[in-house]
C-alpha cells in the first residue's frame, strides 16, 4: 500500500506532465478454459468475481447509480458503454474503493488485488520509467519485477528513460506495466485509451488484450468507443440513467476481426447508446474537492 507521500506525489504528478511527443440480458460467456483463447496463460494469476445486488450512489439529492444488480465473473472482460453523466466511471470508483455505495452490496474481492488505470498515465515525471513501475513494491527484487513487467509491454529497452522522453502511448504502456506488476485480479480501465491517436490505440487495444489472455484477471473497462468495447470484451454493459439497460454478450472469436459480424455488433451498439438522452455530469463540481483516505486509494501502482 502506497503512503500518503507517495500518493501526493501522484496526485501532483499530472500537472507537471510534459506534453505527448430491461433490456436484452445475455448470460455469461463459460471459464476462460472454456473459450479457447490463443496464449499462455500464468497459473499463478487469476481474476476475482464482481457481484453488485441493488447498488446504489446518490450525490446529495442527485442519484447517479440505481439498483445496479450485475455479476461478473472471475476471468470475464466486461466493458461498460453509455452517455456522459449515465454513472460510468462511478461505478468504477466504487469497486475501487474511491467512494462509498448509497445502497445495496458490492464484493469486489481483496482491495490489494485491485488496480486502476487512468486516462492519463500519472507518471512521476522526476522519477526514471523503471522506477514509475517499481513505486509502492517492496523487497529486494522490486527493480527486477518492474523491469519484467515493462518486458510484457514491450519497453524493456525504455527503463532508463524519463517519462518526458516517451510518447503518450509508451507512457501508457509504462501505466500498464506499473499496473502489472502487482499481479491484480482486478483492473479497472477508465478510459485509458482515450487520448491516444487511432492506430496506437488499437495497438493498446491488442497489448491490454493479450496481456489479459496471459494473466487471467478480471477487466472492468468504461470506454466512449463502441468499436473498442466489441473489439476487447466478452460482455458489453450499457448504463441509461443509472440502470443497467443492456448486458450483451459479444460471442466473436479472437483475436477480434473487424469484419462484417464485429460491425453489425457495433452499429447494433451504437444504435441502442444513441437512443438514449444524455445526461448531466456524474458528481457535482465540488464533489472533486472532497478528500478521499489515503488508505482507499489504489491507482495503477
Amino acid at each position: 500500500m502506497m503512503s500518503v507521500t507517495e500518493i501526493d506525489l501522484l496526485a501532483d504528478a499530472q500537472d507537471s506532465q510534459p506534453a505527448a511527443l430491461p433490456a436484452e440480458v445475455d448470460a455469461p460467456l463459460p471459464p476462460l478454459a472454456r473459450r479457447g483463447l490463443a496464449g499462455p496463460r500464468d497459473a499463478a494469476a487469476g481474476g476475482q468475481a464482481v457481484t453488485l445486488a441493488g447498488l446504489g450512489k446518490s450525490f446529495g439529492e442527485r442519484q447517479v447509480l440505481r439498483g445496479v444488480d450485475l455479476r461478473v465473473e472471475a476471468g470475464e472482460f466486461v466493458a461498460v458503454i453509455g452517455r456522459s453523466g449515465c454513472g460510468k466511471s462511478t461505478l468504477l470508483r466504487l469497486l475501487a474503493g474511491l467512494d462509498q455505495p448509497s445502497a445495496g452490496t458490492l464484493a469486489a474481492g481483496e482491495a490489494s488485488a485491485t488496480r486502476f488505470m487512468f486516462q492519463e498515465a500519472r507518471l512521476l515525471p522526476w522519477a526514471k520509467v523503471v522506477d514509475n513501475v517499481a513505486l509502492g513494491l517492496e523487497g529486494e527484487d522490486a527493480r527486477e519485477r518492474a523491469l519484467k513487467a515493462l518486458a510484457q509491454v514491450g519497453l524493456a529497452d525504455r527503463a532508463g528513460e524519463w517519462p518526458a522522453r516517451l510518447s503518450g502511448g509508451q507512457r501508457q504502456r509504462v501505466a500498464l506495466a506499473r499496473a502489472l506488476v502487482h499481479a491484480p485480479k482486478l483492473l479497472l480501465l477508465d478510459e485509458p485509451l482515450g487520448a491516444l491517436d487511432a492506430l496506437t490505440r488499437i495497438d493498446m487495444q491488442r497489448l491490454i488484450e493479450s496481456l489479459w489472455t496471459r494473466h487471467g484477471f478480471t477487466a472492468l473497462l468504461v470506454t466512449h468507443d463502441v468499436a473498442e468495447a466489441v473489439a476487447l470484451a466478452d460482455r458489453v454493459l450499457l448504463i441509461e440513467d443509472g440502470r443497467l439497460a443492456l448486458d450483451l454478450r459479444i460471442d466473436l472469436p479472437r483475436p477480434r476481426r473487424r469484419d462484417a459480424a464485429f460491425a453489425a455488433l457495433e452499429q447494433r451498439l451504437l444504435d441502442r447508446v444513441l437512443s438514449a438522452p444524455d445526461r448531466e455530469p456524474e458528481t457535482p463540481p465540488d464533489h472533486a474537492a472532497v478528500p478521499v483516505p489515503a488508505p482507499m486509494l489504489r491507482w495503477a501502482v
